[in-house]
């Protein structure tokens, strides 16, 4: 009888926003194939979308903030770990992310140079000078070929979907979800008065999801649309919101997280692009209807402006997302 050989146990450092969070799930799939037991340390807000991936074995919530190296509570964290693992993968770019795993004493540690971190990291990748889709830049640091092919994908176990719609109220199907906001800024947000046309055009009431900090657009929307949406931003759990979306009859966002989240689960979706482009950051879902102007021949006069990743339209029109009008939506939600 012959005995396998233990996995090797590597932990992944991962990054802080949801939407590549989901991006980062075909390098962890790829790693898992090869024989790796991963532990992924996130913050809590990004650890849900960890939890989803069923080749994650272990979560840790990191509880740090935003700011600072709190070089406390990592070397803390690295007092537990450590000779837990003999390979970390480093997905942010940022020195402070390098830190944990040079303090746990992690002997293999691969992630992309950045913020002088050449004598944290063991194994280097170098930045690509062009954007890159996401997807492949993340599965690079795996080592392997071949990465353009990869899909992310999120699952989550039946009864956990269950227990969230019968706690939101919801039957599969029977419902659609907005997610209106983008945390980078209203350059990425398509006008609240266009999701709330589309809203009114449905024939199935809608859910609003989103943070906290996206309630009052939330609010503005269902106010332009009455009787049509149930306002849940900031009232949810990220798990009870993503559980939400996994059963959605369609699911419409900016580029965003939980864009990418509908993608993942491979829910009908309409993505609208503004100041970002599809071709670094696309919902890759078979399901997705990218609406991009920058793109569009139809388009008069050409957008050449898009995509310029600025969080506020420097020309001060916005054309990228005020002209695309609610009917182009509602044009790909029709049954």
């Amino acid at each position: 009888m012959s005995i396998s050989a233990p996995a090797t146990e590597s932990l992944i450092i991962a990054p802080q926003w949801i939407g590549d969070a989901v991006m980062t799930e075909p390098l962890l799939r790829r790693l898992h194939a090869r024989g790796e037991r991963l532990t992924v340390g996130a913050l809590p807000w990004v650890a849900p979308v960890y939890r989803a991936m069923p080749q994650v074995a272990e979560v840790i919530d990191f509880p740090f903030q935003h700011g600072g190296l709190q070089l406390k509570a990592r070397r803390a964290i690295a007092r537990q770990i450590q000779g837990r693992f003999s390979t970390a993968y480093v997905l942010p770019n940022s020195l402070k992310s390098a830190l944990l795993p040079l303090l746990a004493g992690i002997p293999k540690r691969v992630g992309y140079l950045g913020e002088a971190r050449v004598g944290l990291l063991t194994h280097r990748l170098k930045n690509p000078k062009n954007k890159p889709p996401m997807v492949a830049f993340y599965s690079a640091l795996s080592g392997e070929s071949g990465l353009e092919a990869d899909r992310p994908m999120l699952r989550l176990p039946p009864a956990e979907v269950d227990a969230a719609l019968n706690a939101l109220g919801l039957q599969p199907g029977g419902y659609a979800v907005f997610a209106p906001g983008a945390e980078f800024g209203p350059a990425k947000r398509w006008p609240a008065a266009h999701f709330a046309a589309v809203a009114r055009g449905l024939d199935v009431p809608v859910l609003l999801l989103g943070s906290g900090k996206e309630a009052a657009l939330c609010d503005e929307i269902a106010a332009a649309a009455p009787g049509h949406c149930t306002n849940l931003a900031g009232k949810t759990t990220l798990l009870q919101a993503l559980a939400a979306i996994s059963a959605a009859r369609h699911v419409v966002s900016n580029d965003s997280g939980l864009m990418h989240v509908a993608a993942a689960f491979g829910v009908p979706q309409v993505a609208v692009f503004g100041s970002s482009s599809p071709l670094h950051t696309p919902p890759l879902n078979d399901r997705a209807t990218v609406l991009w102007l920058r793109n569009d021949p139809a388009y008069q006069p050409p957008l050449d402006c898009a995509p310029c990743f600025e969080r506020e339209c420097p020309l001060g029109h916005t054309r990228c997302l005020n002209d695309i009008d609610a009917g182009r939506v509602l044009a790909h939600l029709q049954p």
